[in-house]
């Protein structure tokens, strides 16, 4: 019976030992393994202020490039290129900036804001009428000043490409004057093209590229394109940059094949064709 005792004491010790040697080298291995790491942050960061046209094109492109420049961090600042343009001179700031015309990056390059050597022409666009998809009243440019349409939305011309575009292809039609009596004008060319989806404008004069961003509204013809000046984006990187290197490498991304494919799939093409 007293030896039955020992061994079972002798059994229970036996097993005491063996957790606490189990326990021991488990701690050990815990203090002796990697740990684990939580993916690095973005240790760049580009401010990217474009024209409110380019605003899906951009948006598909900044995972494409996310995924070869994690470290990268983009972030965007759509408007007319107007209002980037006195941003810009204002102090904001911003690393790489696309205008929808040359007036406004023209301005920036005589201020000297521009880094020398970055500035290039990206895309190209058109310049189309809209009006609601199941708008039947109009079917060219001279419609518009038919008595039956009351509200025809443009970008301001001053601050907005677009409606200096427009602009340019009423005074070639010869009907500026009657259709600047209905014109509603927009803060950027995204806001004619809400004007038009909603039913607040009859028609509106849009980029092609907006025009195909939506499907509230259909094209009904597009402006010859002797009737306006030629639609071109530049691109540029600004002196005040604090990350030079990568903005010019996003610049050039913005010009290779991925971003390409999206750009003309939203109806822009490439400056450089």
């Amino acid at each position: 019976m007293l030896q039955n005792k020992t061994r079972i004491f002798t059994f229970i010790i036996w097993v005491f030992f063996s957790l606490l040697l189990v326990i021991g080298c488990n701690q050990v291995a815990k203090e002796n393994s990697s740990p684990v790491s939580n993916p690095a942050a973005p240790s760049t960061k580009l401010m990217v202020s474009a024209a409110a046209s380019l605003k899906d094109s951009m948006e598909e492109i900044k995972p494409l490039y996310s995924q070869q420049k994690p470290n990268v961090a983009l972030t965007y600042n759509f408007g007319s290129s107007g209002s980037l343009q006195q941003q810009i001179e204002q102090g904001a700031p911003v690393d790489v900036f696309i205008s929808a015309a040359a007036k406004q990056m023209d301005a920036l390059q005589q201020k000297g804001l521009l880094l020398d050597g970055t500035r290039k022409d990206l895309v190209k666009n058109q310049v189309v009428l809209i009006v609601p998809k199941d708008a039947t009243a109009i079917s060219d440019f001279k419609d518009l000043t038919s008595d039956r349409i009351k509200k025809i939305a443009l970008g301001e011309p001053k601050s907005v490409p677009a409606g200096k575009y427009a602009e340019e292809v009423l005074t070639s039609q010869k009907i500026l004057a009657p259709v600047k009596a209905k014109t509603v004008y927009a803060k950027d060319v995204r806001q004619v093209l809400n004007y038009v989806e909603s039913g607040n404008a009859d028609a509106g004069i849009v980029y092609l590229s907006d025009a195909k961003s939506s499907d509230q509204v259909k094209i009904v013809v597009q402006a010859p394109e002797k009737s306006h000046s030629p639609v071109v984006y530049p691109i540029a990187v600004l002196k005040s940059s604090k990350n030079v290197d990568a903005a010019k490498d996003f610049v050039q991304f913005l010009s290779a094949n991925q971003a390409k494919t999206v750009f003309e799939k939203q109806g822009f093409t490439m400056a450089s064709q």
